[in-house]
């Protein structure tokens, strides 16, 4: 199994490939990326110079709700620019002429943004956590994905994490629960205690949010919760790999789902072929069957059939010859 990178790759190469370009060209460029993202690249034949990368996240309302602006300033404030059309939500726009030394670094910074954004609420939570309030904060819902959500929520001594997901069909649910039954049994291992406790259900919604109108409760749904312990935030390295690692669970999962179908696919379709081969040793060869047939003891026995001209005193007489 592998672990996914928190960042765009196709997004990176493609802007090192603008960035490192000694002829400036006209470009018009779409990429999409996991939960629906859709990357614009686009420079105009008047300004070939300005590059201009456009985003559309479904959820971006709500991640504004939870701070995400205040994130997009802090690490794109010098290339934030209004978006280009009102198909987009954000746009970020590079001078080629005037870009860091660093354009491989830039390059890799951009292309977390997606991460970036859909970090804001465990910011939030995390920050909840740290003001050691009373009681539960509130929880926050992202609808990354169509009928399926990311749900966080603070407590005094935790951070609680819940996907939803769906599997729409027979195979991917059964694959799945034995995917996420692995991860719960997983921690029981002393080797990884100090993992995040892990609980799967399906159909029922775990308690934090089964007052939620909404929720999918059949045999397609399923939720996963995590809960994050002080060790897994409270540094400042370990919060923003905790971010990235828990934001890929639902891609993790269903690459993996894929993976395993292949897997078991290409193993069945062998079988068959060997298979095959066993039936196809086992067919007799007709031209030698027709002509001879042999007896117990090995000799051949050619038949000779009657002929319907001789007497018949003569076919009582002549059924075979050894």
């Amino acid at each position: 199994m592998i672990l996914l990178e928190p960042n765009s790759f196709v997004l990176e190469e493609t802007l090192m490939e603008r960035f490192t370009s000694e002829k400036p060209e006209v470009v018009d460029i779409t990429l999409v990326d996991f939960d629906n993202v859709v990357y614009h690249l686009q420079t105009s034949a008047e300004q070939r110079t300005l590059l201009t990368l456009s985003v559309e996240m479904k959820y971006f309302k709500e991640a504004v709700e939870y701070g995400a602006q205040d994130i997009l300033k802090r690490e794109y404030g010098a290339y934030l620019v209004a978006p280009s059309s009102p198909q987009y939500q954000l746009s970020l726009q590079f001078d080629l002429q005037n870009l860091p030394a660093d354009k491989a670094g830039l390059a890799k910074h951009v292309s977390m943004l997606k991460r970036n954004v859909l970090a804001s609420s465990f910011y939030r939570a995390f920050e909840y956590w740290e003001s050691q309030q009373e009681g539960a904060g509130p929880l926050m819902a992202t609808h990354y994905r169509d009928n399926e959500a990311i749900y966080v929520q603070a407590q005094q001594d935790r951070v609680t994490v819940i996907f939803s997901t769906l599997f729409k069909e027979e195979v991917d649910r059964v694959l799945g629960k034995v995917f996420l039954q692995e991860f719960v049994d997983a921690r029981r291992q002393a080797s990884i205690q100090n993992a995040p406790q892990v609980g799967y259900s399906s159909r029922e919604a775990p308690l934090e949010i089964r007052h939620l109108p909404g929720l999918r409760q059949d045999e397609s749904a399923g939720y996963v919760s995590f809960v994050l312990f002080p060790r897994h935030f409270a540094d400042l390295e370990a919060r923003e790999n905790t971010i990235s690692q828990i934001q890929l669970f639902r891609d993790y999962l269903h690459y993996h789902i894929k993976c395993a179908k292949a897997y078991m696919h290409s193993r069945m379709r062998a079988r068959v072929r060997e298979f095959l081969k066993v039936i196809n040793r086992a067919k007799p060869d007709r031209t030698i069957a027709a002509s001879e047939k042999r007896t117990a003891s090995g000799r051949y026995f050619r038949p000779q059939f009657r002929n319907s001209n001789a007497p018949s005193h003569q076919q009582q007489h002549v059924e075979g010859e050894w």
